[in-house]
């Protein structure tokens, strides 16, 4: 799947979004799009990493730390003791 192809996907669930608002207004889009699109990203990238979260950082563009907290803040990995 292509980018162009990605973007496309995107652009269609934007418009069912705003067809199913009937008119209402939205609220805080950004947010909620990030929310909804960051917890299946991660899911995928980890599996295709085969867990190894190194991996999956180098992939995604972010440090390893950041990746881990935002594993744990979507419950895809248990918060670490402090």
């Amino acid at each position: 799947m292509s980018k162009k192809h990605i973007e496309q996907c995107v652009r269609d669930s934007l418009e069912a979004y705003f067809r199913d608002l009937r008119g209402t207004d939205p609220d805080r889009m950004y947010d909620m799009l990030l929310r909804t699109v960051e917890k299946p990203l991660l899911e995928v990238v980890m599996q295709h990493a085969d867990g190894n979260q190194s991996r999956a950082a180098e992939w995604l563009g972010m440090n390893r730390n950041t990746l881990r907290k935002k594993l744990a803040e979507h419950k895809l990995i248990r918060k670490m003791d402090k």
